[in-house]
């Protein structure tokens, strides 16, 4: 079963391919993907990798966690579902009490 990553600290240049290319690394990597801003497109700096395996999944963290990675310092994790985020209507009515 396939376990997701996520990658924090990435340098704002980086493309998905070369995420993927250097987790390969650890295994067999299923997808890599940049968070970008809708509004920009610029990459947030963060990304998640899902590998094909625990095994490898947890080699990738041993791999790159606390290591630097284009002159910057990479976390790597288990990847934690979304939380649920008050939706944008909901925003404004927070403001105003």
């Amino acid at each position: 079963m396939a376990k997701k990553l996520f990658v924090g600290g990435l340098p704002y240049s980086v493309t998905d391919s070369e995420l993927s290319e250097a987790f390969s690394q650890a295994g067999t990597v299923e997808s890599a993907v940049i968070i970008a801003d809708r509004a920009t497109g610029r990459s947030k700096g963060f990304g998640f990798v899902e590998m094909a395996t625990e095994e490898e999944a947890q080699a990738a963290i041993e791999l790159w966690n606390g290591k630097e990675y284009q002159g910057r310092k990479l976390t790597v994790s288990e990847a934690r579902p979304m939380e649920p985020r008050p939706r944008r209507e909901e925003w404004g009515n927070r403001r105003e009490r």
